[in-house]
């Protein structure tokens, strides 16, 4: 367990590497029952871990059926619940600042919850294994374009590619220090906010360098 951490910033990594590809993956099966099953297991999958065994004892013992993809599978859909609970959040925004508007849709996501946390850190054990690692970049995909969607974004082409990455790597930075302090919700906040105003200080630096042609990501997200 030493090694995690190093290996769950290399995973990361890797996921962010795939937002180059621009091709989101397959929806998924969605379902009440599911995300029942979903919120009982994630409850308790801190100290128990997402074992097929724990998810029958918490959400009967037919449950399994309802993933037959396995573990993957339900950190997968897991993942999928949390994105779409972000969504739904974010209905509510009137924050007139796409910069404002991601920072939202951030911090909806990765909470100062520590239920949450210890079900996502006993989660990348799974992700860490092959098959887990495929589910995993499918899940960070999903994730990235939801944070867009949640913030209210219609880019298209090129922009579209390029807002991605640069959130996805904003979103990993992210993720990794959530993972590790994110139950301080102040100190959560402020490393979002450090981080977004390091891709703005770029934009600007681009700009000047380039006499100022394009947008920056600063002046985009406004």
């Amino acid at each position: 367990m030493s090694s995690l951490p190093g290996k769950a910033e290399q995973m990361v990594s890797v996921a962010v590497a795939a937002l180059a590809m621009g091709v989101m993956p397959v929806p998924l099966s969605r379902d009440s029952d599911r995300d029942g099953a979903l919120d009982r297991l994630a409850a308790v999958a801190g100290q128990r871990g997402w074992g097929m065994d724990v998810l029958r004892d918490v959400a009967g013992p037919q449950a399994d059926l309802l993933f037959p993809g396995g573990e993957t599978e339900i950190l997968e859909a897991w993942s999928d619940l949390c994105d779409r609970r972000m969504l739904e959040a974010m209905q509510e925004t009137e924050e007139p600042r796409l910069s404002r508007r991601v920072r939202q849709a951030i911090l909806y996501r990765l909470p100062a919850d520590d239920t949450r946390r210890a079900a996502a850190a006993k989660a990348m054990a799974i992700a860490l294994t092959p098959r887990g690692q495929a589910a995993f970049r499918r899940a960070w995909l999903r994730t990235v374009n939801a944070l867009w969607q949640a913030a209210r974004d219609d880019s298209t082409g090129v922009t579209y590619l390029t807002k991605r990455l640069s959130l996805g790597h904003i979103y990993a930075m992210v993720f990794l220090y959530w993972l590790s302090r994110g139950s301080d919700g102040a100190a959560m906040a402020a490393f979002v906010d450090r981080r977004l105003a390091g891709v703005a200080r770029l934009g600007r630096l681009k700009a000047r360098m380039t006499g100022g042609q394009g947008a920056s990501p600063a002046r985009a997200a406004e």
